[in-house]
């Protein structure tokens, strides 16, 4: 493999694929670090931002790594995922030149990670899958949990970059590693929220008030993250997303797959699967997965943005 070249803002140009809710807010922060950026994304409005701030536009994903030392990707599902690095025309291998680095921020399949590993590999590009944690929040405050599958050298050198966007850098194995780890963290947040949303709907329905209640709760044994940063959002009718629920949706059904080929029964996680598909069923699929509320307080009669 190609000798790994340090990576600083200073000589390294980075290329960016997809600027969403997320996407954006982490690749702005290279740039505020100096790094040379060009960016793609399949609705350019939505990279405009960026494009203010001094990136440069590419016209495909093969154009983004012909013209980058190092290339993130962040997209939707793993079809996206696939078309972005495999496509043979417009792809980022089909553009990528040896001794390069490409890095796989999207919440994707472990089995994908391995394939493109292994075929970045046989063109001497390095790869490593580097999904994360942390929603909108964490994405715009720099503050997010970035879970790393790949060879250690590529993983070290690229810490200039994993420090301008997260707080909680660590690597977890070999290719895949980074994506089984985020599903251990999607399993986590999917039966946890369940609790966070019922548990404020049992307070609404016994007449609390649900601010103090979230002061009594939110600081003790049952305190969380998604209590703490979602539930004042639910309390508010603030569904907007920083985690899609249709993304989660995808996210839970590629736990289940593979807990499938591993021979585990994971009844919880089947459960709340279950109870996001009626998410989506109600046109909430675009919304941010505390969303889980309004659904939930549908069950028991009550109009969540009425009450």
């Amino acid at each position: 493999m190609t000798q790994l070249t340090k990576i600083s803002a200073q000589q390294t140009r980075i290329g960016w694929i997809g600027t969403g809710v997320m996407g954006a807010s982490m690749c702005g922060h290279l740039i505020e670090k100096g790094f040379a950026t060009t960016v793609y994304n399949r609705s350019q409005a939505k990279a405009q931002s960026l494009i203010d701030r001094g990136a440069t536009w590419a016209d495909s994903p093969r154009a983004v790594a012909e013209q980058s030392d190092v290339v993130f990707t962040i997209v939707g599902f793993p079809h996206d995922v696939r078309q972005v690095y495999l496509c043979k025309n417009d792809g980022v291998l089909a553009g990528a030149r040896a001794g390069s680095i490409v890095v796989d921020m999207t919440t994707s399949d472990p089995s994908l990670a391995v394939e493109i590993c292994n075929l970045a590999k046989q063109q001497q590009v390095h790869s490593l899958d580097a999904p994360v944690s942390g929603g909108d929040l964490g994405a715009r405050n720099a503050a997010l949990s970035i879970m790393i599958g790949g060879d250690a050298d590529v993983v070290a050198a690229m810490q200039p970059c994993f420090e301008a966007m997260g707080k909680t850098i660590v690597h977890q194995g070999p290719a895949g590693a980074g994506q089984h780890t985020k599903m251990v963290n999607q399993t986590l947040i999917a039966t946890g929220m369940i609790g966070v949303c019922e548990a404020l709907i049992y307070a609404h329905r016994a007449g609390l008030n649900l601010e103090t209640v979230m002061q009594s709760v939110s600081s003790g044994a049952a305190g969380s993250w998604s209590l703490s940063n979602l539930g004042p959002r639910i309390i508010e009718n603030n569904f907007d997303p920083g985690f899609f629920v249709e993304h989660f949706i995808k996210d839970m059904g590629i736990v289940l797959s593979e807990s499938r080929r591993m021979g585990l029964s994971l009844p919880g996680l089947a459960l709340a699967e279950q109870l996001y598909q009626s998410v989506k069923a109600k046109g909430y699929g675009r919304l941010g997965t505390h969303a889980l509320a309004m659904a939930l307080a549908d069950m028991s009669g009550i109009d969540w943005k009425d009450r």
